[in-house]
């Protein structure tokens, strides 16, 4: 029996050249098919891309944004009076006022930060005791409140400062101005825990003063916290 080669397939019979393109046929639909079901099965799995990928990337991205904070005061932590010497330094007088630097210093082994008015009762030696006022303004140390006011964050070992001063001529009719405060029981911003110190200006030669203006409230007042370089020293 022989075999015989057939090389042209159009010289093949017409029944199988019919079977041969029925084939062929369904092979497309099932390629076409196939290929669907792959770009089904990618789009829905794009929420699950390996890490590393550009969707990976983007998701960390977008991340890092939204736990990103404050870059100063992030993670640290109000001073309170426990981790700070206070003091008061710089003293004089100037302008018609008396007074000097509160002087705030970390004493502790991690940063802190400030931020606002310190809080500072003046005590007469009878023991008559005065809420000092926020300035907003200061002839002593040239300062002028802005809103906000400054968060200073300090490293161990770093200082903050705030104004205390007071108007150390009397006014209106009187000729003389109330007894001196001889101390200050100070509070750093937004601590409960005060320390008491001495309010005697060096500088001036005097206690701060306890004068008052000439409607008789008292003058002596305090800056926010701010740094050594914005007060002129």
């Amino acid at each position: 029996m022989r075999l015989h080669t057939v090389r042209d397939p159009w010289a093949r019979p017409a029944t199988y050249r019919t079977f041969s393109r029925t084939a062929a046929r369904r092979r497309t639909i099932t390629l076409g098919v196939l290929a669907a079901a792959c770009g089904l099965v990618m789009t829905a799995c794009g929420s699950q891309v390996a890490p590393g990928t550009a969707a990976s990337s983007a998701t960390s991205s977008a991340g890092t944004a939204t736990s990103s904070g404050s870059p100063s005061a992030a993670g640290v932590d109000g001073c309170v009076t426990s981790r700070l010497k206070i003091s008061l330094t710089n003293t004089g007088a100037l302008a018609g006022q008396a007074g000097g630097y509160l002087k705030f210093t970390n004493d502790s082994n991690t940063p802190c930060r400030m931020s606002g008015w310190p809080a500072v009762t003046a005590l007469t030696a009878a023991g008559q005791a005065t809420r000092l006022r926020h300035m907003q303004s200061s002839m002593f140390g040239a300062w002028q409140y802005t809103a906000p006011p400054r968060v200073v964050t300090l490293q161990p070992g770093d200082s903050a400062y705030a104004i205390v001063a007071a108007t150390n001529k009397p006014a209106g009719d009187n000729t003389r101005c109330p007894a001196p405060y001889v101390r200050l029981r100070v509070s750093p911003p937004g601590d409960a825990g005060d320390v008491t110190i001495s309010a005697w200006l060096p500088g001036a030669v005097s206690y701060l003063p306890a004068c008052a203006s000439a409607d008789g409230s008292p003058t002596a007042g305090t800056s926010t916290i701010t740094t050594l370089s914005s007060l002129p020293h």
